[in-house]
């Protein structure tokens, strides 16, 4: 069994209130020179058998049709270990 890694941003033209909330609050909380956060989504995939080439394709599938929106997100998949 393998662990494929997919993570998902907004595409860097894309608003990230959820991200510039988190900014906005990290110096209240003491944190100091951070100027810009961007929040995300990760997803494991466990995949039986090798995280062979179709295996790494399949979970590219994957997120292109359902884990990431990719008009407005972009992706990287990456294998684990």
């Amino acid at each position: 069994m393998a662990r494929v890694i997919v993570d998902v941003m907004l595409k860097p033209e894309i608003l990230d209130p959820q991200g510039q909330a988190i900014a906005r609050a990290l110096p209240r909380l003491g944190f100091s020179g951070v100027s810009d956060v961007r929040q995300g989504k990760r997803f494991e995939v466990e995949v039986d058998g090798p995280a062979d080439d179709a295996a790494i394709a399949e979970v590219r599938k994957m997120a292109e049709t359902l884990l990431a929106n990719t008009v407005i997100e972009d992706f990287v998949v990456r294998v684990e270990g």
